[in-house]
């Protein structure tokens, strides 16, 4: 997410932005499929919210946090299986702030922000998690808004000629970005099967219950926990937290790419320990 939209910004490439886009049109489609056809349970997808101000502060609070910390959620995890030590000392502070926020003392604050939402219709039939179409005019309206949004990024897709030749090493912007669509669409999936409630990915939340479960021993989810051994209990997503830095360390060692690194000085260890706090907090607030 950092890459993508900083290479459109400041480098005039919007390679990465396509990838993501792919993404996107993949996990869009899928994911929804999967739910009208009721693979997800009655719950279907979890649909947070739409708590504007929340949205829009809590993001930009995170974006300040991203780039003094050096990756976003994600960005800091993998980035620590490909050797950078500085990704580590990010994620002590992202963590620190997401328990605080999320549990501690600044709950209340994320609580208050968090506190104006828009739901749609009164009483029974109230919708307090709208999606677009409920916006736009209802249920009848979900594939038409799919279809119209779909089709948007499809045409900025096709530009870029995702079926040519990729680089040398590593793979193609295309490929890159249709696993991340299908990994987004089984994760749903699983998380249903596994976790007995359909979750998907996400970084705040999963990397808040990682840690509360290795720190305390339960991840304190909402959702139905594991028992590891009788050492642990914990949610689903916090295992997926563990799995980004293995995947990128398997990754960056079959591309001769591992590295390890450390911060240059005491100053940016302060800054991007700095950067994840201003992240978790943010993070927090917008819902992830």
């Amino acid at each position: 997410m950092n890459s993508a939209f900083r290479d459109v910004i400041f480098v005039n490439d919007i390679t990465l932005f396509r990838a993501w886009f792919l993404a996107l049109f993949i996990a869009i489609i899928g994911s929804n499929l999967m739910e009208s056809i009721g693979m997800l349970g009655e719950d279907g997808l979890r649909r947070q919210a739409f708590a504007p101000i929340a949205a829009i502060v809590g993001g930009y609070i995170f974006g300040l946090g991203i780039v003094v910390g050096g990756g976003c959620g994600t960005g800091i995890l993998y980035k620590q299986g490909e050797g950078q030590l500085a990704a580590l000392v990010t994620t002590f502070g992202f963590v620190l702030s997401l328990l605080a926020t999320m549990h501690g003392p600044l709950k209340p604050i994320s609580q208050y922000i968090k506190s104006y939402k828009v739901s749609i219709g009164e009483g029974e039939n109230a919708i307090s998690s709208p999606a677009l179409w409920d916006i736009l005019g209802g249920p009848e309206m979900k594939w038409p808004v799919i279809g119209i949004i779909t089709l948007i990024f499809l045409i900025v897709i096709l530009r870029g000629n995702p079926f040519g030749k990729g680089p040398k090493k590593g793979w193609s912007w295309s490929v890159g970005g249709a696993l991340v669509g299908v990994t987004v669409m089984i994760a749903w999936w699983a998380s249903y099967y596994y976790g007995g409630q359909a979750r998907g990915i996400s970084a705040a939340g999963p990397t808040s219950e990682a840690a509360l479960m290795l720190a305390m021993g339960n991840s304190m989810a909402k959702d139905p926990m594991f028992n590891f051994w009788g050492v642990a209990t914990g949610s689903w997503s916090a295992l997926y937290v563990f799995g980004i830095p293995l995947g990128a360390y398997l990754s960056a060692k079959g591309l001769s790419e591992f590295k390890l690194t450390i911060p240059r000085d005491a100053s940016e260890v302060l800054k991007v320990f700095c950067g994840g706090l201003v992240m978790g907090f943010g993070a927090a607030v917008a819902g992830g």
